[in-house]
């Protein structure tokens, strides 16, 4: 009796052992999106194990109240931040990501300005996260408790002029930096005291965040500034080569996608797009089209295509392009606003503040699944954001809400 007791105790200790490890491997397949498009700052989710049929059935987790903005969300373990301004002052939020429950906030006076609210979004880096309103107030908080540990106004402090429609670009760590695309080609601060490391010259810089990649075994930096494509030492900030790209109301906003030696770059009001080879000592021109004109969405390459959304606010379509020709591969209408890229899923949100998801497939796309989450009088121009099992959306008016998709 003695002896099947403990036999019973065994097959339960190894049941709990199993479910553990089962519970550990799930969880090792969630991931962090502490940054503006993700770890790697291409749009893409490396998360695994999360169920795009669940969408269809739409579950709102939970909701919150910003206050108006465009601001996208960065989460860190169970830790989301954000921004808003319910009228008057912008606030840093930081939630529980999984309950939705205030942890902490910070604000300080800002004007919603035209397009309401701050578009740049909070990037997390250890214990400190970063922020960059429209007017230029750049924070330092203390990830844990919203603490200031510093700040400065980069108009005020270094120079930099405001833009039509404010900065709405994110800021980009790079090394022992954090980096603005302010000036004409950028702007970098000591990451821990604010202080100045490099700027670039005076100018107007566009509405795009920085991309980092390593180009001649330097490691580099792609602004897109209001009238041409700027690529620096990331380090220094001497510029090495640029091309120019004027667009309609000085309106380069989507960020510029780099892969094998070549960056591709696209702007709205018909302007359209162009991939360009940098691997030379100038700039080279592969080829220029009207066939992808992204307003603001920033596109997403992957294995050998460009996924992207076609269109001016409120009219995008999600369309692919085979990346070495610039050629349509497929076009799918819908009045699209933005996209991410997870487990090879597209994941798109419409004016209507619908989801959709379905496979990235250079050949065709067909629609999975998808869901209503959003209020279609809002703009709901914000990239959904996927991380560790959970879908998170919100709209121009502050709307934020939490789909469960585990």
């Amino acid at each position: 009796m003695r002896l099947n007791c403990s036999r019973g105790i065994g097959i339960r200790l190894a049941g709990l052992t199993l479910i553990a490890a089962l519970g550990g491997a799930l969880r090792s397949q969630a991931s962090d999106w502490a940054r503006w498009r993700g770890p790697e700052g291409t749009g893409i989710s490396s998360e695994k194990g999360w169920k795009p049929q669940a969408l269809a059935a739409g579950k709102i987790k939970w909701k919150a109240s910003l206050g108006k903005g465009h601001s996208c969300l960065s989460v860190a373990g169970n830790r989301l931040y954000t921004m808003g301004n319910p009228g008057g002052s912008d606030i840093v939020y930081c939630l529980d990501s999984e309950t939705g429950k205030e942890i902490w906030k910070h604000s300080y006076p800002c004007d919603q300005g035209n397009f309401e609210g701050p578009r740049s979004t909070p990037v997390v880096d250890g214990d400190c996260v970063y922020s960059l309103s429209r007017e230029g107030h750049a924070f330092c908080l203390e990830a844990a408790t919203g603490k200031v540990k510093w700040q400065k106004n980069l108009i005020k402090d270094f120079g930099a002029a405001n833009i039509t429609w404010g900065f709405a670009s994110s800021p980009v760590i790079v090394d022992k930096a954090v980096v603005y695309n302010a000036r004409a080609s950028g702007l970098a601060l000591d990451k821990l005291t604010g202080e100045k490391i490099w700027e670039s010259g005076g100018g107007q810089s566009g509405y795009a965040s920085a991309v980092r990649f390593s180009l001649k075994g330097k490691d580099s930096l792609a602004f897109f500034s209001f009238k041409d494509v700027i690529v620096v030492d990331a380090l220094t900030g001497e510029k090495q080569m640029s091309h120019p790209w004027q667009t309609q109301y000085d309106v380069n906003a989507a960020d510029p996608v780099f892969f094998d030696g070549k960056l591709f770059i696209t702007s709205g009001y018909e302007h359209g797009c162009t991939l360009l080879d940098l691997s030379g000592k100038n700039v080279k021109q592969v080829w220029e089209n009207q066939n992808l004109r992204g307003h603001f969405a920033s596109p997403i390459y992957l294995d050998g295509h460009l996924y992207g959304v076609d269109g001016n606010t409120g009219q995008g379509q999600l369309r692919c392009l085979e990346a070495k020709s610039g050629k349509v591969k497929w076009t799918h209408k819908g009045g699209f606003e933005n996209l991410m890229i997870a487990s090879g899923m597209i994941l798109a949100i419409d004016k209507n503040g619908t989801l959709v998801t379905g496979d990235a497939n250079p050949n065709v796309f067909k629609e999975a699944a998808k869901a209503t989450v959003l209020n279609a009088k809002a703009k709901n121009w914000t990239a959904p954001v996927l991380a560790n099992g959970f879908i998170y959306c919100r709209n121009s008016d502050g709307d934020l809400v939490c789909v469960d998709v585990h």
